[in-house]
């Protein structure tokens, strides 16, 4: 499902316009979009549409429609410190972004029930972690993925406080998914072709709301034709931080408020804000056509007969608009990351330099 809103030139304009359309409405998940690229995890020869609001499937490969991951990630109430659990956990984008909220101190799980990607999801947080600067600026609880079908997690797994299914959830399977929820937590699902969040307010008490209208491909119910027997999934156990971890966590942490300080102090106690670019103005238009793939809704837009009067009126106001932020709009200086630049600068060693930067290669 997608085509809620108006294709974007790159990350930060995609998360703009869901941001106009009010399906990102919190900072927190506002961040966690813009910290995390969507072309990252696409293969580089369909790259082109990653910003559009479409989803997108190659393969056992899938992605959400942009607009449906928000949603999910709204319902989600996500705090620091909450335990998440994510059935059919796909490429890792989703996991990771939540990972970004959850921080050091989280649990963060995936089921997926294909192997190969399982492999696609720790190339792509592997190359996060690695490369994006975006991985500094939080801290992060790193997702860990186990392979199999969700729908078979062994009786003696631990409750989480967030559980998300990227699957439609037959009726039969609701009491299942509900049981993995700790009092308290929250379960977002399509069930019933309705994105569905529940709430678990007692040991048998729920609330139940429905958010939009969806249309997922259902889950793959186990087969156990070749044993016979249930193949139960054993999630990773929850571990505890080692003494290093704790003292790399703290000493990023003690740094970046050295920073922050530091910062309010040049800009005058943080008032003055740094200038934004203005961006081009992206004209709306009517979805026209809804395209059905593997039971999952690809929406497109295309301009139709009444859009066109308006088109070089638009066009105009757009050249003009343009030809006025020429001269003020210069091309902005690559971001700096401080944090990096802090602990280079520190007279320490250089492996426990390295090791407070997670050996990141930039």
């Amino acid at each position: 499902m997608g085509g809620a809103v108006s294709a974007g030139e790159d990350n930060d304009e995609l998360i703009d316009n869901l941001k106009e359309a009010q399906y990102i409405r919190t900072e927190l998940v506002e961040q966690a979009f813009r910290a995390i690229d969507r072309a990252d995890y696409y293969l580089e020869e369909f790259k082109d549409n990653a910003y559009k609001d479409l989803a997108w499937k190659h393969g056992n490969i899938h992605l959400s429609a942009p607009c449906i991951y928000s949603e999910v990630m709204e319902a989600l109430d996500l705090q620091p410190g909450l335990s998440f659990l994510n059935l059919g956990s796909g490429t890792g984008y989703l996991s990771s972004m939540v990972g970004l909220i959850l921080g050091p101190f989280g649990v963060n799980h995936g089921v997926e029930l294909h192997s190969d990607v399982i492999e696609y999801a720790k190339q792509k947080l592997d190359f996060f972690i690695k490369t994006s600067d975006s991985f500094d600026k939080f801290e992060f609880c790193e997702p860990s993925f186990v392979t199999g079908n969700c729908l078979e997690i062994s009786p003696d797994c631990t409750q989480y406080d967030r559980v998300y299914c990227g699957a439609g959830v037959q009726k039969e399977h609701e009491d299942y998914m509900k049981n993995l929820l700790k009092v308290g937590g929250i379960l977002v699902m399509p069930l019933e072709e309705k994105l569905t969040k529940i709430t678990r307010t007692g040991p048998s008490a729920w609330e139940t709301k429905k958010i939009l209208a969806v249309s997922f491909a259902p889950l793959i119910q186990p087969n156990h034709a070749d044993s016979g027997k249930s193949r139960l999934v054993h999630l990773p156990p929850v571990a505890v931080r080692s003494l290093q971890d704790l003292a790399r966590i703290a000493i990023r942490g003690t740094i970046k408020k050295i920073i922050h300080q530091e910062t309010m102090s040049k800009n005058g106690n943080g008032l003055k804000n740094p200038p934004r670019f203005k961006r081009r103005r992206v004209r709306r238009r009517r979805m026209e056509t809804i395209v059905f793939l593997d039971k999952e809704v690809f929406a497109s837009r295309i301009s139709n007969p009444s859009d066109d009067n308006n088109n070089s009126e638009d066009i105009e106001d757009e050249r003009q608009e343009e030809e006025e932020t020429k001269p003020s709009e210069l091309k902005p200086d690559p971001p700096v990351n401080f944090l990096r630049e802090k602990v280079l600068s520190l007279p320490l060693p250089d492996p426990l330099k390295y090791y407070l930067l997670y050996y990141r290669e930039k």
